[in-house]
């Protein structure tokens, strides 16, 4: 069976059947190898329920979210949309910071149940996170969802601030700001959750600590690879040191979801990597839109994740440590480099010196 290069597709089926489709293939992939406590983690799957094709009104089954204050960056287009409706039709008030505001409003205006507003960010600009933070913070309710969603992929060499790589800056510096500025509307109720959007990308690179601006070459793929390597670290550290206060912290990958994440890809490297035929035909095994959704608002909100934190999850639920010994494990699991609590210090330490931005210093 030749395996194609599908950089975000957890390419398995439903929870009870895990078979994978390549190129027209069908094959059944075993269940991951199960690591037990002996660990020290809580990196194992758990009895969700739920599996790839769920939906977030699945995994809310109901569940009534009024008086929620959740932000959700990005929570305008793709999945991100997909995950602010989910919210707000559950009750929660919901703000969606915006580089586009007035396009923002318009996607956003009908949305019903809880209130949906938005206000100027650019997570591209950490004078402009700044202030966005700023006015949450001084505004009088605490935040007790904060989904960091907002991304973008494979993007041309592009330089933001001091010169850094914008994959990294945008998809892990922005956020790590933002968090830390919103820490005191973080804290502040207790109980809040911050969702982090990784992906399995993560599998492509480390954080490369001798290079992580990409000064001596750039490698899209890598790039991305490295920015949702940060994405689950930030989460790892962020529930280490938000647990006392409270505040707990996941990592998500969403599955393979067509969306403008890959408005930086010719149709012609998509259907190279399987992504679609010839015809424009998306693969079968993307998700839609909502059920790219499902995992972030399982992560915001399911009581089955009482007490957890720290863990990367897909397909609505906990994920397993990859088993490096299995022909799919490019596309199953978490590498052990993405939830190394190592790592996950370093890389907050890296974060805090460029930013000069730590709440917890």
């Amino acid at each position: 069976m030749r395996i194609t290069r599908l950089v975000d597709g957890p390419l398995i089926g439903p929870q009870t059947d895990r078979s994978i489709g390549v190129n027209g293939l069908t094959a059944f992939v075993p269940p991951p190898r199960r690591y037990g406590p002996a660990m020290g983690s809580n990196q194992q799957a758990l009895d969700s329920g739920f599996g790839m094709r769920s939906t977030p009104r699945d995994v809310l089954g109901g569940a009534d979210l009024s008086g929620t204050f959740a932000v959700v960056t990005g929570g305008y287009s793709g999945l991100g949309l997909e995950t602010t409706r989910a919210l707000a039709e559950a009750g929660a008030d919901v703000l969606v910071p915006a580089r586009r505001p007035d396009h923002a409003r318009d996607v956003l205006a009908g949305i019903g149940g809880g209130e949906v507003t938005v206000d100027e960010m650019d997570l591209g600009d950490l004078a402009s996170v700044r202030q966005f933070a700023g006015r949450v913070v001084n505004g009088d309710r605490s935040v007790d969802i904060l989904i960091n969603n907002a991304a973008i992929m494979a993007c041309p060499e592009t330089r933001v601030g001091p010169g850094w790589e914008a994959q990294f800056a945008t998809n892990h510096l922005g956020h790590y700001v933002l968090t830390n500025e919103l820490w005191p509307a973080l804290a502040r109720g207790g109980g809040a959750r911050v969702v982090a959007l990784s992906s399995t990308g993560h599998k492509l690179s480390d954080i490369r600590w001798d290079d992580p601006q990409f000064e001596d070459g750039y490698d899209k793929w890598v790039a991305y690879g490295q920015a949702k390597t940060a994405n689950a670290l930030f989460a790892v550290r962020l529930d280490a040191l938000g647990e006392a206060h409270g505040v707990r912290a996941f990592a998500v990958h969403p599955g393979g979801i067509m969306t403008e994440l890959q408005r930086h890809l010719p149709q012609e490297e998509m259907i190279g990597m399987g992504w679609m035929d010839a015809d424009g035909n998306v693969n079968e095994l993307f998700k839609t839109p909502e059920q790219g959704a499902a995992t972030s608002v399982w992560a915001a909100t399911s009581p089955q994740l009482a007490g957890m934190g720290g863990v990367y999850c897909e397909d609505c639920n906990v994920a397993d440590p990859t088993d490096l010994d299995s022909p799919f494990a490019r596309f199953m699991g978490v590498n052990e480099h993405a939830i190394d609590p190592v790592s996950a210090e370093r890389l907050w330490a890296l974060s805090a010196e460029l930013t000069g931005v730590d709440a917890f210093a």
